[in-house]
């Protein structure tokens, strides 16, 4: 029986030219967050099963690669009828960083301002820009209530944001900010009970694939009132067009004030709408031009562990955001028995690549002056010493060289290598 060569669907093998783009690229994260004074970690691919399970990642908890008990442990679950796995593959880089942290907090720096590169796996159906194993690059601040932590982590990943999208001519995107206070005062005030409110944000963060119209359906097919229903979408309502706001402006179809008076007196306290007004203001002070900070109160975020400030950055001509995150002041407390505070901001490496796959359509070359040596057949010792000493003494002065054997079909083995990005071509022949 002969192997299978494909990779894994929603798995994705990586050529050279992927990997230099790749490597380009979160060696400019690294730079720019590291320049912001984070501190960057490393956490195992595999995290105990009841913290994965432990309803802190919603819908994405669905979606974990389970790992199997192994022996007997593995034999004693089967007869028991028990749950057969014990470990699971991480889902995101924020749990692990919760129990990194409630572990390591003793010997590390508050706050505490961490950077994370990692693979994570998800079981979930492959699309464009969605796989079943990705990269993902977070930002977090731990240890800091204030509005600062969220200030700079729109400040840091709007100016690293900027910078690698200049690898493709520049583009500009919007930062969306939002609270889940806010979210949830908006259902308590159109009679919902708070217990409703997960239910209803499941429903509301499909708003910008289904529409409202698709959202209301969705809530009265689940069994609650229309009434109620119509309240609830009425405060959207002039989110629905999802006009942004400029930099420095606030569009009035999403105007902060605005849609807290709708919510109505005694349903958010006014310093959630000062802190929230606070951030977008001082934030758009700190971004390069080109980059929007905009109130969406419909925007959701999935993960059932945010507690207030949530954010999301989307790219015009693409249908999906670039990066997102939130506060989560909570999720630690679990672990230590003490809430610590805690915001983050995860960014979408794996669709970073893909738009600047989409421009870059020669693909990521080598750096310019990049130089082939190619040696004929009849060259004698001495001389391939001499081609390798030639070649170091390059690699000195930053050049990339590569060192081939002369081939029978020169013409191709150039043009193979100068689409590779090499420019400079040194033959010898004896």
């Amino acid at each position: 029986m002969s192997l299978t060569k494909t990779p894994v669907k929603g798995m994705c093998d990586m050529l050279p030219s992927d990997m230099r783009l790749r490597q380009k690229v979160s060696g400019m994260i690294r730079e720019a967050y590291s320049g912001s004074g984070f501190m960057e970690i490393e956490t195992p691919v595999m995290e105990h099963i009841e913290n994965l399970t432990s309803k802190q990642g919603g819908d994405n908890e669905k979606l974990i690669f389970k790992v199997m008990k192994r022996g007997a442990d593995l034999g004693r679950a089967l007869e028991k009828q028990g749950e057969l796995a014990d470990f699971g593959l991480r889902y995101d880089l924020t749990l692990p960083l919760a129990r990194y942290y409630s572990n390591n907090k003793d010997v590390l720096p508050s706050p505490f301002k961490a950077l994370q590169i990692g693979n994570v796996w998800r079981a979930d159906k492959p699309q464009k820009g969605r796989f079943r194993q990705f990269t993902q690059c977070d930002i977090d601040i731990l240890g800091d209530s204030s509005a600062l932590a969220e200030i700079e982590l729109i400040s840091a990943t709007g100016n690293m944001l900027k910078e690698i999208f200049e690898l493709i001519g520049g583009r500009d995107f919007t930062v969306h900010v939002n609270d889940r206070r806010l979210l949830t005062a908006a259902a308590i005030s159109a009679g919902f009970s708070e217990e409703d409110t997960e239910p209803l944000l499941i429903s509301l963060d499909k708003a910008d694939k289904i529409g409202f119209e698709g959202v209301k359906k969705e809530l009265i097919e689940n069994g609650y009132d229309e009434a109620k229903v119509d309240n609830y979408l009425g405060l959207y309502a002039v989110s629905n067009d999802n006009e942004s706001a400029s930099s420095g402006s606030e569009s009035k179809k999403n105007d902060l004030r605005s849609f807290a008076a709708g919510i109505g007196e005694g349903c958010i306290s006014e310093d959630v709408i000062a802190s929230l007004e606070d951030i977008i203001k001082q934030s758009r002070t700190v971004v390069p031009e080109g980059v929007s900070i905009v109130f969406d109160p419909s925007l959701v975020r999935g993960m059932g562990y945010y507690t207030g400030t949530i954010f999301e950055v989307t790219i015009d001509g693409y249908n999906f955001s670039i990066a997102g995150g939130g506060r989560y002041d909570k999720m630690i407390g679990r672990f230590t028995g003490q809430d610590t505070p805690a915001v983050g901001f995860s960014i979408g490496f794996e669709r970073i690549i893909t738009i600047l796959k989409d421009e870059l359509t020669d693909g990521f070359k080598l750096p310019e002056g990049s130089t082939a040596i190619l040696i004929g057949k009849k060259v004698s010792p001495e001389g391939r010493m001499n081609a390798l000493k030639e070649a170091s003494e390059l690699r000195k002065n930053g050049t990339t060289v590569i060192i081939q054997p002369m081939q029978k079909n020169l013409g191709h083995q150039i043009e193979s290598l100068e689409k590779e990005g090499y420019t400079e071509f040194k033959k010898i022949y004896e």
